[in-house]
């Protein structure tokens, strides 16, 4: 279903590209203005790089690599995921008039880490690899839209510290993957 914020939240992000196009040394002008290391754009980030694994995996004929990728796919959305539990949408139901949004965001996490734990715990010469790997990537599709076309349209237009998380969202994004083992930092 549209959200009715959809043709503002697309305004927003306009007048956010605009503002980026007269140089480094625009000021922010206001909440919804977006910059290379807000939340925004840092989650979005992140979705593009999970898109990109996804694509490599869907193109491989390699066991030992899709395994791979499906490892580094699972990773990415671990820690995203648990970025947005602990930062954003705690911060965002502070904001939001209706924070429905917010609870169906959490509901789908909880599915895609249902499924990223049976996902690790196989082996890609499973017959369901390939097929539970696909409906990962259909459930994160659905989720990454819901959330670029609805809220992130709608948290940037409030006055949540889009800037001040985003710093939160680098500095544990670091920890998080150092943890986990990761050797990648996505988020620029």
């Amino acid at each position: 279903m549209p959200s009715p914020h959809t043709t503002t939240g697309k305004r927003a992000t306009k007048r956010s590209s605009s503002a980026s196009k007269t140089g480094s040394a625009a000021k922010k002008t206001s909440s919804s203005a977006s910059r290379a290391n807000d939340a925004v754009s840092l989650l979005k980030t992140d979705h593009r790089t999970v898109e990109k694994l996804f694509g490599q995996f869907e193109r491989s004929k390699d066991e030992s690599q899709k395994q791979q990728l499906a490892q580094q796919i699972c990773q990415e959305l671990r820690v995203h995921s648990q970025l947005e539990e602990e930062l954003v949408y705690p911060t965002s139901r502070e904001f939001l008039k209706d924070d429905e949004i917010v609870n169906e965001a959490v509901v789908e996490h909880q599915a895609v880490k249902d499924l990223i734990q049976q996902i690790e715990g196989m082996a890609a010469s499973d017959e369901m690899f390939d097929a539970k790997v696909t409906v990962l990537k259909e459930q994160v599709e659905h989720h990454v839209q819901e959330e670029e076309k609805e809220f992130f349209p709608q948290i940037q237009k409030t006055d949540m510290d889009l800037k001040g998380i985003g710093e939160q969202l680098m500095m544990r994004k670091r920890d998080l993957m150092a943890q986990m083992g990761g050797d990648t930092f996505s988020t620029h």
